[in-house]
């Protein structure tokens, strides 16, 4: 079942385009990647959906049902730009959101007190904002964002400003969400992320939709049937075909593009010129796919 699901949206800033009938399905319950280059329209998407901005036109449904003032309960905002009061304590910070957010004041407050216990940061709820470290007030804002238990998770650049270690913090704890029905929408430009984290992800670049799916299927239809090879010894006598990539530690490295035979085929023909020690489909990342992608889309 598709939790959010967007229909032929436009928006322009004067003559400006910022999305051009983009039409999405987000399925419930996974981590769906929304990509694209700075100001290809995924903010302004954002914000749209948490009725931030208007569109021009198009449709959005949550659950089937046409997006409303109602549907602010169910969806938490992690914005690139983050607010929170810097002159405020952090506990009581967090039981105004979790008020705001329609909480009552026996669940806000057992709110307050599991997610800064999760988060190892108990020890700091009488600290205002303006006395924390950067990451120790980004881990503020995620209790902020998810303290209500949102349906629809979304984020936008969540590991900026984190530390390796607190980055991981919160990416174990978006993961857990996900596992308890939380859907998560994840703006980012850190590839590596989407990589490990997303089930489906969508790219816009200068308004349109560019690529959309699950992301094993696009890594797999992205497949340009290319392996890398490493032979045993150097200055081998190879045809013309077999691209030498390097040569080092006694190893030559190539490229070889599979055309007619099965790999087993050409596994067999490469023996006959040298021990095999190494061979692997060379499947894009979604980093090289996305650059890919702006490419076609720049050029069209």
């Amino acid at each position: 079942m598709d939790i959010l699901k967007i229909e032929g949206l436009n928006k322009n800033y004067g003559v400006q385009p910022a999305l051009t009938d983009v039409d999405l399905n987000v399925p419930e319950g996974c981590v769906f990647g929304l990509l694209g280059p700075n100001g290809a329209g995924k903010t302004s998407l954002i914000r749209i959906i948490n009725q931030i901005i208007a569109a021009d036109s198009g449709d959005i449904f949550i659950k089937g049902k046409p997006l409303s003032p109602g549907h602010i309960k169910d969806i938490g905002y992690l914005p690139e730009e983050r607010g929170l009061y810097k002159r405020m304590k952090v506990g009581e910070q967090l039981l105004y959101f979790a008020r705001l957010k329609g909480l009552s004041a026996a669940g806000a407050k057992e709110k307050v007190s599991y997610w800064l216990e999760r988060l190892d940061i108990k020890a700091w709820s009488e600290k205002k904002i303006e006395d924390l470290s950067k990451g120790m007030a980004q881990k503020v804002q995620f209790i902020a964002t998810v303290i209500h238990d949102p349906e629809i998770l979304i984020l936008d650049e969540p590991f900026s400003g984190f530390d390796p270690v607190n980055a991981e913090v919160i990416k174990n704890e978006m993961l857990a969400l996900k596992d308890r029905g939380t859907t998560v929408v994840l703006s980012t430009h850190r590839m590596e992320s989407v990589e490990l984290l997303c089930d489906h992800i969508t790219m816009i670049n200068k308004s349109y939709k560019v690529l959309d799916g699950p992301v094993s299927q696009i890594k797999d239809q992205s497949r340009s049937n290319t392996f890398k090879v490493k032979l045993k010894g150097t200055g081998i006598d190879l045809p013309e075909k077999y691209l030498v990539r390097a040569e080092e530690a006694g190893m030559t490295l190539l490229d070889v593009h599979l055309e007619h035979d099965s790999p087993n085929e050409l596994l067999g023909e490469l023996m006959t010129y040298g021990e095999v020690i190494g061979f692997e489909e060379r499947i894009p990342t979604i980093e090289e796919i996305f650059i890919e992608k702006v490419k076609e889309s720049n050029n069209e």
